[in-house]
């Protein structure tokens, strides 16, 4: 390698996952600024006697309104995933669907306060120009920051069946985080072949001579055995030059949002799950709050929808109303989950369980829009209640389930180190599996929550789960 190049240079602008995320933040600050005064003004000139004037805001405005952007931000809390803040049909969908959800929740606030309480064209004019002035930032950033000057150059070490998992994942994926330039690899049979699309450029000695000519400004090491001595003093060099070195399941991890179960040793769920995950005694305690008040407000929902459930269930189908199952919770123990019943009574006659499919036909009529929009699911909140489940968590599974599928997946049994949830990580990212690879996969969005569990990334999926009832993903 020359003594001229400087990877820590090239990489200047090539934003990675967390630089992306603040960028975001910072964008969508601007952007509430704007909208905000953007409201205060309409809300203004539309008062026929003061107009918009210091008098009006500190006359008029009431305290609480400042506060709306801090509740936008929550609302679009899904759109700080990097991979659907650079598609615009996500951010689209995710901006819609938040000022929906916003102008639903007011109206229910308006219409149950006292007359003239509250202020309407304020309101409406934040939600329009929030909006508004988030589709233009996010447009922008998509246009410029999905460009190839700002994505990094990433060189993978390693084309064995670790490298090939990433490979595969990023070819998935779009639009592409950043350009994986090709592959090193130390087996001389693999030189100059292609690994799922990608050329291997060389082996563990020639790394500082591509990292050089292909202007590489990352590494991601996918080698799941003993790295040869040369490479492990080139990756070593590479680091001190200022290239940036990730591990595989981290990559992989930020790259998917999962944990890459399939390539895992035995040892890793002591380290990951054991040392990683010792969440605070203050966490609990959030989540427990959490569970209390969205179980609180699901179970007044639950209680409005019943008769008219019911009514629509006899009329279908009779009797019963609810579905009971026996499911593990939590250090597998056993509680009894309720549904609305929405398949025919006795719908395993021969007692063994049985995936959920599309199309089921033992699903009833009114029982396949309960599914679709995930009504069914409201009772589950006296669960939630009891402490038996949580708002958030992975999808509770029946015993003689888990026992077969404990035997089929590695490290199945681990979603049992939480509550199951009423929605999860894996719901709204992934959906209900149907063999036992699809279960392998949604398995990996389950133990990447359970491994990142945080109120935040609680308050993420409660706020992501509307889109997936709006976008009627249930079977």
């Amino acid at each position: 390698m020359s003594d001229y190049y400087d990877p820590q240079k090239e990489r200047r602008f090539r934003f990675r996952f967390v630089e992306r995320q603040v960028l975001l933040v910072i964008g969508d600050i601007l952007a509430e600024v704007l909208a905000l005064v953007a409201a205060l003004v309409v809300w203004g000139n539309q008062a026929q006697t003061q107009g918009f004037t210091f008098k009006f805001i500190l006359e008029r405005v009431p305290g609480w309104f400042y506060l709306l952007p801090l509740v936008w931000f929550f609302l679009i809390i899904e759109l700080y995933d990097v991979r659907k803040a650079s598609s615009w049909n996500r951010v689209l969908q995710g901006v819609v669907t938040a000022a929906l959800i916003g102008s639903v929740l007011y109206l229910g606030i308006y219409f149950t306060s006292p007359p003239e309480s509250l202020p309407r064209t304020g309101v409406a004019a934040f939600i329009l120009s929030s909006a508004a002035f988030t589709l233009l930032w996010r447009l922008f950033y998509i246009r410029v920051m999905t460009s190839e000057l700002f994505l990094p150059r990433v060189l993978l070490v390693g084309g064995g069946v670790s490298g090939r998992l990433l490979l595969q994942a990023f070819n998935r994926i779009e639009p592409k985080p950043y350009y994986v330039i090709g592959i090193i690899d130390d087996d001389p049979s693999k030189l100059g072949q292609e690994i799922e699309g990608f050329r291997v450029l060389g082996s563990g000695p020639d790394l500082l001579d591509v990292i050089e000519k292909e202007k590489i400004s990352d590494i991601i090491v996918a080698i799941t055995g003993v790295i040869k001595g040369g490479t492990f003093q080139a990756l070593l060099d590479a680091q001190e030059l200022g290239v940036e070195i990730t591990r595989m399941p981290v990559a992989y991890e930020d790259l998917t949002q999962t944990v890459p179960i399939r390539i895992l040793e035995a040892d890793w769920i002591l380290r990951s799950f054991v040392d990683d995950t010792g969440v605070s005694g203050l966490y609990h305690v959030a989540k427990r709050i959490l569970d209390l008040l969205g179980g609180l407000i699901g179970v007044a929902i639950f209680l409005v929808l019943l008769p008219p459930v019911a009514l629509l269930i006899f009329l279908d189908d009779g009797l019963p109303i609810f579905y009971r199952q026996e499911r593990l919770g939590q250090s597998a123990r056993p509680y009894r989950i309720i549904k609305f019943r929405t398949m025919v009574k006795d719908a395993e006659v021969d007692g063994q369980p049985q995936w959920a499919k599309s199309g089921d036909q033992r699903v009833t009529r009114i029982g396949g829009f309960l599914r679709k929009t995930h009504l069914d699911e409201f009772p589950q909140f006296i669960n939630v209640l009891r402490g038996e489940m949580s708002l958030v968590g992975p999808r509770s599974e029946r015993p003689s389930l888990v026992k077969k599928l404990q035997k089929e997946v590695p490290f199945y049994r681990a979603r049992l180190l939480v509550k199951p949830g009423v929605t999860g990580w894996a719901q709204i990212n992934y959906g209900y599996p149907e063999t036992v690879d699809e279960t392998i996969n949604k398995l990996e969005y389950d133990l990447y929550y359970i491994k990142n569990r945080t109120i935040l990334l609680d308050l993420r999926i409660i706020l992501g789960t509307p889109a997936t009832i709006f976008g009627l993903k249930g079977k």
